[in-house]
C-alpha cells in the first residue's frame, strides 16, 4: 500500500496540518510573530482571531514585511543564538529603536529587556528599560496560573500561565507597570514595546494581543 507523501516541516509549524485561520479584513496590519524556536503556531492563531494578518518572521526579509512583532515564549538563549546565526539581531534592534511596536511574552520578555539579573551574558535584542530575572518563579515544577488584575484593560482578570517565568527586577522611569504577582512586575510597557512575563497564547483570554493588535494599527507602518 502506497503511503501518502510526507510534508517537509519548518520551524514554527505543525506536523498535523494546520486548521484555517480568519480572514482578516481589509486594511487590516501584517504582525509578524518571530518563528525560530518556541509559541509560534498559538500566537498566529490569536493574533488572526484580533483581526490581524499573522506572518511567520524566519529572516530579514520577513522582518522588513511586517508592522509589529511577537517575540514568543521559549527558550531565550535559543532565541538569541539563533538571532545571531539568521544575521537577525541587529536588523530586528534596528527595528525597534525605530518604534516597530513589539510584543515579548516569557524569553521574549527577557530578549526585549536592557539588563539581566544573572552571572552570564546572553545576547538580548534589548529596548525595554528594565532588569529581569530569568526563570524567578522557579523551575518547570513551580509553573502556576493566576488572575492578574491589569491596569488598562477592560473585562475582568486576565488569567495567566506562568511557566518556568521571569519577573522584573527593576523598571526604568518610562517603563509602565501593567500587573504584578507578589510585587513582582509581570506586564509592562514603554511606548510601542509591551511584555508579559507569562503565556497569554495558551488562553482563549485574546485581549493582550488584541490591544497589541489595536497599537500596531494606531502605530501605522511601525518605523519601516
Amino acid at each position: 500500500m502506497s503511503r501518502p507523501p510526507r510534508r517537509a516541516w519548518v520551524p514554527g509549524s505543525r506536523i498535523v496540518g494546520e486548521p484555517e485561520r480568519p480572514v482578516p479584513p481589509e486594511g487590516a496590519p501584517l504582525v509578524g510573530v518571530l518563528a525560530l524556536q518556541g509559541d509560534v503556531y498559538e500566537h498566529l492563531n490569536a493574533l488572526a482571531r484580533c483581526g490581524a494578518h499573522a506572518s511567520r518572521v524566519r529572516s530579514v526579509a520577513d522582518l522588513a514585511r511586517v508592522e509589529a512583532l511577537v517575540i514568543p515564549g521559549g527558550e531565550s538563549t535559543t532565541i538569541g543564538k539563533l538571532l545571531g546565526l539568521f544575521d537577525m539581531m541587529e536588523p530586528l534592534r534596528e527595528r525597534v529603536r525605530a518604534g516597530m511596536p513589539v510584543f515579548g511574552t516569557c524569553a521574549g520578555m527577557i530578549l526585549l529587556s536592557d539588563r539581566l539579573d544573572q552571572d552570564f551574558d546572553q545576547p538580548v535584542i534589548g529596548g525595554l528599560d528594565v532588569t529581569t530575572r530569568r526563570n524567578a518563579f522557579g523551575n518547570q515544577q513551580a509553573s502556576f496560573e493566576a488572575d492578574l488584575d491589569v491596569s488598562g484593560l477592560d473585562g475582568g482578570p486576565v488569567h495567566a500561565v506562568f511557566i518556568r517565568a521571569p519577573w522584573i527586577v527593576e523598571t526604568g522611569p518610562g517603563v509602565e507597570v501593567l500587573a504584578s504577582v507578589d510585587g513582582h512586575p509581570v506586564i509592562v510597557r514603554q511606548g510601542s514595546i509591551l511584555a508579559a512575563a507569562f503565556h497569554p497564547e495558551l488562553t482563549d483570554d485574546d485581549r493582550l494581543h488584541a490591544a497589541f493588535v489595536a497599537a500596531a494599527v494606531e502605530a501605522g507602518a511601525g518605523g519601516r
